[in-house]
């Protein structure tokens, strides 16, 4: 018989606060589904602190999580995606965005009832549209732009999808859910959705389990992979660890954070009995 491969899973919290409960019950999830790899998702400097990370680390140790060394922090990896965007770029399915998010809000309201994702209101498109002259003279003078991914232009290259989780079983890619993404923000050259899909391609990632709530954003995930020609993992979207209001955990609620939870002789045991996630 051969031996049964064992998955390898990822924990990826941005420090952009102090980990909460809800992270330790995500991070737990993952461990308990593989080999278990960490890393930081730092691409924004605006919101992102070493002392974050720092505190990341010693909450997960303090936890009793380890993983193998080296952590990947996203912002010593950015020319990997920009490789990746400038693969994105060859096959035309990319195009800049010159709205600012307050044009795109007008736009959508003038717009009537528009669709809305995960991410909130769908873009509508506005800048894919551009005349290429008008596109090539603002491009000449910009300083800077927004990249976002052609949807349907990528879903007309690639065909018909699908993605595995664990709790919804196979499901069919709709790249209309998120519209046309964002995938190199002008400040930093790449986006969530890219980084992520290129990371766990580059990590070896097998399972990627997470919440819920970026069950939308895989649909996004798996068109960059056929895209990009990266491989495909399994997915595992667990539900969200709750407070007693039926409120998501937030990292502005300082009571409910690792660190004031240490500080106040909670032990990792206890936070275990409490975090335990439904399969």
């Amino acid at each position: 018989m051969a031996p049964v491969t064992q998955a390898i899973t990822r924990f990826a919290p941005s420090p952009t606060g102090r980990l909460h409960l809800g992270h330790a019950a995500s991070a737990w999830f993952a461990a308990e589904r593989g080999r278990f790899l960490l890393r930081i998702e730092d691409i924004d400097p605006s919101r992102c602190r070493p002392e974050w990370t720092q505190g990341i680390l010693e909450d997960l140790a303090w936890l009793g999580l380890s993983w193998p060394e080296p952590v990947r922090l996203q912002s010593a990896h950015l020319e990997d995606y920009r490789a990746a965007l400038r693969c994105l770029e060859d096959m035309e399915v990319l195009y800049p965005c010159f709205c600012t998010r307050r044009e795109i809000e007008e736009e959508v309201r003038r717009a009537g009832a528009a669709p809305h994702g995960a991410e909130g209101p769908v873009y509508p498109g506005t800048c894919r549209a551009m005349d290429p002259a008008e596109r090539a003279d603002r491009l000449a003078v910009c300083q800077g732009t927004s990249w976002r991914l052609d949807s349907a232009q990528a879903t007309r290259l690639v065909g018909p999808l699908t993605w595995r989780d664990a709790r919804k079983g196979l499901v069919p890619v709709r790249a209309d859910l998120l519209g046309d993404v964002v995938v190199a923000r002008k400040e930093i050259g790449t986006s969530y959705h890219l980084a992520v899909t290129v990371d766990d391609a580059l990590q070896g990632v097998t399972l990627v389990t997470r919440g819920e709530d970026l069950f939308d954003s895989t649909h996004v995930h798996r068109l960059l992979q056929a895209l990009l020609k990266l491989p495909e993992p399994a997915y595992h979207h667990h539900r969200l660890l709750l407070d007693e209001t039926g409120k998501r955990f937030a990292k502005r609620d300082q009571s409910c954070t690792l660190q004031s939870l240490r500080e106040a002789g909670v032990t990792p045991r206890e936070i275990r009995e409490r975090t335990r996630l439904p399969e």
